[in-house]
């Protein structure tokens, strides 16, 4: 309800601000009322109280103009005391006190605002507050963990009530938009890179503690990375990704070849007797010639022509190199992987969000780091766990590893038959409409590297269109089912959605959105190159090794991303036209239309600004239930829209609607094309798959040939509530031996623990 009398009036709010009266905030205050006493409840009695006390306050304020907040408290309190709703009356009331204490206690006219948002952490666990768990990767129950979410939750209020706009604090409270890591908004710290490890290891790089020197060895080259996403983490409030890395690690497996085919020829020739003989300056000359570590054998033809023994000895030694070597690439590998699942970054509270992308590279040396990568990730961790990070990426191209004749097919394979096990790698397709014209064939740089979260960058007006040390600037996302749930016929008061009002009101929020987007921008070149000591003081940022003291960062930031993202497609299609776009062509094309708008008007800020301005199919995670907690409030539980805990994942299908693999995939692929700045589509099976690959690959074919970007398969994945082993798990667990319903003798795990066995 909203009547005339309602519009009229002016709310004051105890900072003497005087704002338009909004119903969406009654509802609000109604419900975390309701929240408070009850974990389960009807939600239509939120609706039934906000409308008796929209009728209070017209009735009781109709010869005035002006209504404070503490007068509309007040008629909530009336409505909960009158409608019998004692428990929810009493802790409102309670509540009210206990927050005028707090306001009390603080000159500052927003830090009350700082106590409400910390009793909530301080008191609950992450499965209770929402806040604890917007960021899936840190431990909000840990004391590191609740620690960051401290300075976190004043971090966003100073943001909203010093540093922005009143429109975008609003807008963000109210729901209607969602400015991600909001926290992080004072610091003017970006989203994420793609790391160019290569700058990093041709010169060495200090994390801001220490030089750390050229590495020589696979060892060093996976240390030094680990390392790399560890420091660079520190900087930025998003993820970390290497967009190459069998590129970048290959040099480190040549390095190990040459140091062990030295160290087996001359071992060998000491021990058979040629040692006087040789001369072996000579041999390490040779060796330091050669640029991969397959090559012929008769560049040792003048030392080892007087002898076969000698020549066998050379050859003996040749294939000692490659084991060793190999040996050495998959611990260096496994060593990478368990170091990003155990190292923590930001005060200890976080395991770096880390992901690379791997696939390409046809050299000997990059094919032994892809196998050995995916033989690391396939032998899970020290109790058989499947390890969460890095997000692996494999990079599906024709040509090179997709089709049966192509050099690496075993190794597209093999991801396939590592990710029917372990969920990982995810695949990216870089023949896809959308990310193949960018590439330049011989030019890695110009292959698409995607986050593990679905972030991507490409394209770039300012510079140069490749992926490594660029990465998301900020992005802020849109409550698109609200606008249709406003304009469409979900709500009964219509029979036909009104998509001239629908777009209006699009348009309007998106150049919110943009707007928001550029005054943190602003925000952000505002600080100095000493603010990011590892991300620009190291070169990390693209172009940031040019800069000096003295230089703006608007010059290097520029290259970076702005995203005006959305989530539920599906419930905004249901609000307008009663299906969603897996029900009906209908809905698809409408779907489609929708997204493509948002994309132009991107494409036009772009342009405008001279900014790569892009659009993203957000990653919903609490921010869906964020939303339709709000949305439920204000319109009730309406079937299909907001009946369930979250809104759907950006494009995608909805889970809950059955479909075929192939179906689902020719709906969302579509949509990939439009979300230029990071999309994913995932599959779900309901088996297991590590025993039929070829069904599993088959699923990886369906994804290329449906034009999609990014996917991810995800299948059961057991855990043995015994001996912790994660995996697949049959009728006995591969890690002790016990059949389900059996116990497992406590010497054995331990043992299993101290040695493997």
């Amino acid at each position: 309800m909203e009547g005339n009398l309602l519009n009229e009036i002016t709310v004051v709010k105890r900072s003497g601000q005087r704002v338009d009266f909004n119903e969406t905030k009654v509802a609000l205050a109604i419900k975390k009322g309701f929240d408070s006493v009850y974990e389960d409840y009807d939600e239509k009695l939120v609706n039934k109280v906000k409308e008796k006390v929209l009728e209070y306050i017209e009735k009781n304020y109709k010869d005035r103009k002006t209504i404070g907040v503490e007068d509309i408290q007040d008629a909530i309190e009336e409505m909960l005391k009158k409608m019998k709703y004692d428990e929810v009356y009493e802790s409102f009331k309670g509540y009210r006190e206990r927050r005028t204490a707090s306001r009390e206690a603080f000159v500052e006219k927003q830090q009350h605002k700082f106590v409400k948002a910390i009793e909530s952490l301080g008191l609950k666990s992450a499965a209770e507050e929402n806040a604890k768990r917007e960021n899936a990767n840190v431990d909000g129950d840990g004391p590191m963990g609740t620690m960051l979410h401290f300075g976190s939750t004043i971090s966003k209020e100073f943001a909203k009530a010093y540093l922005m706009d009143n429109k975008y604090a609003r807008s963000h409270d109210e729901g209607a938009i969602h400015i991600h890591d909001l926290d992080f908004w004072a610091m003017g710290t970006t989203t994420c890179t793609q790391i160019d490890l290569n700058k990093l290891f041709k010169n060495g790089f200090s994390t801001g503690h220490g030089f750390l020197r050229t590495p020589n060895s696979i060892a060093s080259y996976a240390a030094l990375a680990a390392i790399a996403i560890q420091a660079n983490q520190n900087e930025q409030h998003g993820g970390q990704s290497i967009p190459a890395f069998d590129y970048y690690m290959a040099p480190g497996v040549l390095k190990t070849f040459k140091k062990e085919l030295k160290q087996a020829i001359y071992n060998l020739c000491e021990f058979e007797g040629f040692k006087e003989f040789i001369n072996f300056n000579k041999v390490e000359e040779i060796i330091d010639k050669q640029e991969s570590i397959e090559f012929d054998q008769n560049v040792f033809d003048d030392i080892t022509s007087k002898s076969n023994r000698l020549r066998e000895i050379f050859e003996d030694s040749y294939k000692l190199a490659m084991k060793k070597t190999d040996r050495s690439t998959y611990q260096a590998m496994e060593a990478f992987i368990h170091n990003l699942n155990t190292m923590h970054s930001r005060a200890g509270a976080q395991v770096p969000f880390s992901s690379v992308n791997f696939g390409t590279d046809v050299s000997p040396e990059g094919r032994m780091v892809i196998k050995n990568y995916l033989l690391a990730t396939e032998d899970g961790l020290g109790h058989g766990e499947t390890p969460i990070f890095p997000i692996s990426i494999f990079k599906v191209k024709e040509g090179v590893n997709y089709y049966k004749e192509d050099p690496s097919y075993d190794l597209f394979r093999l991801a396939c038959r590592v990710s029917a096990k372990r969920l990982f790698p995810n695949f990216s397709f870089l023949d896809s409409s959308f990310n193949k014209p960018f590439l330049v064939e011989g030019d890695y740089t110009t292959e698409v590297g995607y986050m593990g979260c679905r972030t991507r960058v490409l394209a770039n007006v300012c510079g140069p269109s490749v992926t490594p040390g660029r990465g998301n600037l900020s992005f802020t996302s849109i409550n698109l089912p609200r606008i249709g749930l406003k304009h469409g016929i979900a709500l009964g008061e219509r029979d036909k959605a009104d998509m001239k009002a629908f777009y209006a009101e699009l348009d309007e929020t998106m150049d919110l959105v943009k707007n928001q987007l550029l005054q943190r921008f602003e925000c952000q070149c505002s600080k100095t190159r000493a603010n990011f000591k590892f991300l620009l003081g190291s070169g990390v940022w693209i172009n940031s090794e040019k800069m000096d003291s003295t230089t703006k960062l608007r010059t290097v930031l520029k290259h970076g991303t702005l995203s005006i993202g959305f989530i539920g497609l599906a419930e905004t299609l249901k609000s307008l036209i009663g299906e969603h776009h897996g029900e009906s062509d209908k809905a698809q094309k409408l779907g489609l239309e929708i997204i493509k708008h948002m994309r132009e008007k991107c494409d036009e800020y772009t342009k405008e600004y001279n900014l790569n301005f892009t659009c993203l199919a957000t990653p919903a995670e609490g921010l869906s239930g964020r939303f339709v907690a709000i949305d439920r409030s204000i319109y009730g539980k309406i079937k299909g829209i907001t009946d369930r805990d979250y809104y759907t994942n950006s494009f995608h299908v909805p889970v809950y609607y059955k479909t075929s693999v192939k179906h689902k995939m020719e709906i969302e692929g579509p949509y990939h094309k439009l979300t230029n700045a990071g999309h994913i589509s995932y599959v779900e099976l309901d088996g297991d798959t590590v025993n039929n690959v070829d069904a599993f690959e088959s699923v990886v074919r369906i994804m290329h040939d449906s034009d999609i970007g990014y996917g991810a398969i995800n299948h059961p994945v057991d855990r043995d509530p015994v001996c912790g082993y994660v995996g697949v798990i049959k009728d006995v667990c591969p890690r002790c031996g016990r059949h389900e319903g059996e116990g497992v003798e406590m010497e054995k795990i331990n043992c299993y623990d101290c040695c493997g066995r």
